[in-house]
């Protein structure tokens, strides 16, 4: 069955719409990361969480079961995020609708920008992307959706 990359991507510009903060502190930060942490270990699952503002890490977390690689795919997601202003996993569906490489589609290195979910942007309303949270070491939908549910949960919708 093939997948209806549009459709899909409908769905993640909905959920950015939806998931938007008033304002974003560290503590806000600390508070999410943990929420993403403890999913993880409910779920029997080893990630690596990073929550960033203005490039400055404000969270991190990596379960044992993880290693450095699960540090370069965060860097690329973050990359994706703070250039696109979507979340990472839009821009593999919009790369997957286009049959084309990043570099094909949008000029940039796939070694800098690995097509990969899991990244997704804080943004304040009537601001913009401010910032990132990111999960490694799961399917990417899997990544995309800690975070989507971490994000309902805290901000109540």
């Amino acid at each position: 069955m093939e997948l209806d990359y549009a459709k899909l991507c409908q769905e993640i510009l909905k959920q950015e719409k939806l998931l938007q903060f008033d304002q974003f502190t560290n503590e806000m930060a600390f508070e999410i990361g943990l929420m993403l942490k403890n999913k993880a270990e409910k779920d029997g699952k080893c990630i690596v969480v990073n929550i960033q503002r203005y490039g400055q890490t404000l969270f991190h977390f990596a379960h044992e079961d993880t290693c450095m690689d699960n540090e370069v795919f965060i860097a690329a997601k973050n990359r994706i995020v703070n250039r696109f202003f979507h979340s990472s996993l839009y821009f593999v569906y919009r790369l997957r609708e286009s049959g084309k490489t990043p570099e094909e589609a949008f000029r940039v290195d796939s070694m800098e920008f690995i097509p990969c979910g899991g990244g997704f942007p804080v943004m304040i309303k009537n601001v913009g992307v401010v910032g990132t949270i990111t999960v490694s070491n799961m399917a990417e939908e899997d990544d995309h959706r800690y975070i989507v549910e971490v994000l309902q949960e805290y901000l109540k919708v």
